[in-house]
C-alpha cells in the first residue's frame, strides 16, 4: 500500500488528523455507512515527556506504559493474532538485514538509533511473543527487558493523532465502456523528463475526469473505473485491488506522483462549509459526492497531486519500506523522524463488530510495526494503522479518527 504515495490515510483527505474515514480511504465506496459507533474511551496518557524542537522521541521511565495487548492470546471472545504479529515481525527482520536498511539508518543518524539495535530488539522481542503463554506475561517480560521511548506528538506533550488506511477492492475493466469511464493511469515512460513544475490535475485529466486523451496521459490507462471518485479515491491510497469484469484479478501499486503538494477535499469541503468538521467522515464525504456529483469537478482538481500506478501481479499490499504489511499490526509514520521497521506500542481508538455488525470504537494497546510512510503522514504527532484489505476494512479504517500515545521499544543495552 504504499508506496511513498500519497496516501494515506484516509487522513489524506481530510484535515487535521485527518480522519482516515476522512480523508481517503474509501471503504464504503459502496456508501455503506456505519450504524453506531459507541463515543470513544480516553486512555489515560502514562507520561508527559518534555517539549523538544529537536527530537521527535523522548526516553521516558518504563513505569508499566507497555500495557496489555488483549488481541495476542485466544480467549473467549476472539482467537488471537500472534501469527500475525510474528508474521510482521519477520517481515520487519527481512527489511533490517538488508542493504536498503543499511542505507536508510545512515540517513537517520540523527535519531539516535542504530538498525542493529533494532534488528536485537526485535530479535528478543520475537522470542519473547513466541515463549510467553500470556498476554501478561509478555507485557511484564517488555517491561522488565526494554527501555521505552515516546513520541513527543503534535503538542509536545505526546499527543499523536491516528487515523486508518486499506486495501481497497474495486469493479474495474480493462475497456473503457459507456459504464467504465475513468481511467487509473501508468507512470509514463518519459516522466523523468516532463519539465517541472508538472502539470497539475486539471491539465492532466481536465475537470471533468475525462480529456485525459487530449494530452500526456493518452495510451496509459491501466483499467477504468465506474466512478470518478472512487477513481481517485485509488489515488489517495496509492494502490488497489481491481476485481476486472472479466473475472479476473489486478493489483495495482503506486509507481510515481507529480511535485504537488497533497490536498484533502474533504478538508477542502469543510473549509467551503459544505461539512462541519466534527461530522467528517468518509461516509459523509462519499455521500455528499452522491449528492452533488457536479461538485466533484470543483473538489478533485483542488489536488493537483497525479498519482501514477503500475502492476503488481498478485502480490500483497506493500509498505514503504518493501515488505508486506499487516492488517493491525503495520502502521506508517514520518520516516524522516522514526525508526523504519522498528518494534512499536500504540494507544489508540479503533472499531470493532459487536455481534449486531454494528462498530463500535474500543480502546485498544497493541504491538504494532512501523512499516509504511505517506505524503499525508507527516510530523511527529501523526500515525495511520493498516487495516487490511476489502470493505470491511475500509469501513473501519474511515472511522478511526482518534488521539492516543505512540512508543518506540528497544532493549536495555
Amino acid at each position: 500500500m504504499r508506496w511513498m504515495q500519497q496516501r494515506w490515510a484516509i487522513a489524506a483527505i481530510a484535515p487535521g488528523l485527518v480522519l482516515a474515514a476522512l480523508a481517503g480511504k474509501p471503504a464504503a465506496t459502496d456508501g455503506a455507512m456505519v450504524k453506531q459507533v459507541a463515543p470513544p474511551t480516553v486512555i489515560p496518557r502514562p507520561v508527559k515527556p518534555q517539549p523538544s524542537a529537536a527530537k521527535a522521541l523522548i526516553a521516558v521511565p518504563n513505569r508499566g506504559i507497555v500495557g496489555v495487548d488483549q488481541q495476542l492470546f485466544r480467549d473467549r471472545q476472539q482467537p488471537g493474532d500472534r501469527r500475525a504479529l510474528l508474521t510482521a515481525i519477520d517481515h520487519s527482520l527481512q527489511y533490517l538485514a538488508s542493504d536498503r536498511a543499511l542505507r536508510d539508518y545512515q540517513k537517520l543518524s540523527h535519531l539516535g538509533i542504530s538498525r542493529d539495535r533494532v534488528e536485537r530488539s526485535l530479535q528478543r522481542f520475537r522470542e519473547l511473543v513466541v515463549r510467553s503463554r500470556s498476554a501478561k506475561e509478555l507485557q511484564a517480560a517488555v517491561n522488565r527487558e526494554f527501555v521505552v521511548y515516546q513520541a513527543t506528538g503534535k503538542d509536545g506533550q505526546g499527543t499523536v493523532g491516528f487515523t486508518g488506511y486499506f486495501e481497497p477492492i474495486h469493479v474495474a475493466s480493462l475497456q473503457p465502456t459507456a459504464d467504465f469511464r475513468y481511467p487509473i493511469f501508468r507512470l509514463p515512460p518519459d516522466f523523468a523528463t516532463w519539465s517541472k513544475p508538472h502539470p497539475t490535475r486539471a491539465q492532466l485529466e481536465g475537470s471533468d475526469g475525462l480529456q485525459f486523451s487530449q494530452g500526456q496521459l493518452k495510451g496509459l490507462e491501466i483499467a477504468w473505473l465506474r466512478d470518478r471518485l472512487e477513481a481517485f479515491l485509488i489515488q489517495v491510497q496509492g494502490s488497489a485491488r481491481l476485481q476486472l469484469t472479466n473475472g479476473k484479478t489486478m493489483t495495482i501499486g503506486y509507481a510515481g506522483a507529480t511535485d504537488y503538494p497533497y490536498t484533502g477535499i474533504g478538508r477542502e469541503l469543510v473549509k467551503d462549509g459544505k461539512i462541519k468538521l466534527a461530522d467528517l467522515t468518509l461516509p459523509a464525504l462519499i455521500q455528499y459526492f452522491q449528492q452533488n456529483p457536479a461538485a466533484l469537478n470543483t473538489y478533485i482538481p483542488r489536488n493537483q497531486r497525479f498519482i501514477f500506478f503500475k502492476e503488481t501481479g498478485g502480490a500483497p499490499a506493500i509498505g514503504s519500506i518493501g515488505v508486506p504489511v499487516t492488517p493491525e499490526r503495520s502502521i506508517a509514520t514520518d520516516k524522516t523522524l522514526f525508526p523504519p521497521g522498528a518494534l512499536a506500542f500504540i494507544q489508540t481508538q479503533i472499531p470493532y463488530a459487536t455481534p449486531s455488525g454494528q462498530l463500535q470504537q474500543r480502546a485498544v494497546q497493541r504491538f504494532v510495526l512501523d512499516q509504511d510512510t505517506g505524503s499525508a503522514i507527516k510530523g511527529p504527532g501523526r500515525v495511520d494503522v493498516f487495516m487490511g484489505t476489502g470493505q470491511r476494512a475500509g469501513d473501519r479504517a474511515g472511522l478511526i479518527n482518534a488521539t492516543g500515545q505512540l512508543y518506540y521499544l528497544l532493549l536495555k543495552p
